[in-house]
């Protein structure tokens, strides 16, 4: 499996969402992350970033929102064969209990990918989600890691 820290976010942009006297002020963060093992699929995510003055030291713990669209930016090409599921990428959103993670699922029938974003928490997980595809061409079928 391809690690984590493999798979590097690129910062799109920002809105702040609640104005803090001391901090940086809470945002909406949205950044795009390159599949790993699929060339021409970006992964756009947005989720919340918590400011404050535990925010600007790394204390606070994000919340658990994340939203997700996946586009095809230029010829899909495989660079090897892929497992029908994977973490394509992890971050952490608080100091010991939460993570953000991406999964690419396969739709072998339909030629599709899938990414399912979501966060989880060590102690009892988290159902907040989001989901989106991307079909691939059908003279470019999907190899999948056997």
């Amino acid at each position: 499996m391809l690690g984590a820290s493999v798979v590097y976010a690129e910062k799109i942009g920002d809105v702040s969402t609640v104005w803090k006297l001391i901090g940086p002020n809470h945002k909406v963060v949205v950044e795009a992350y390159d599949d790993p093992r699929v060339e021409g699929v970006t992964c756009y995510v947005s989720r919340a970033k918590t400011g404050g003055l535990s925010g600007a030291v790394g204390l606070a713990e994000d919340l658990s929102e994340a939203s997700i669209a996946c586009r095809q930016v230029g010829p899909i090409r495989f660079r090897e064969p892929i497992p029908q599921q994977e973490e394509v990428f992890s971050e952490r959103l608080s100091v010991l209990f939460k993570r953000l993670q991406v999964v690419r699922m396969v739709d072998a029938r339909r030629n599709v990918l899938v990414y399912l974003t979501y966060s989880d928490k060590l102690v009892d997980g988290s159902p907040k989600n989001s989901v989106t595809a991307v079909a691939v061409d059908g003279a470019t079928p999907i190899p999948l890691k056997r």
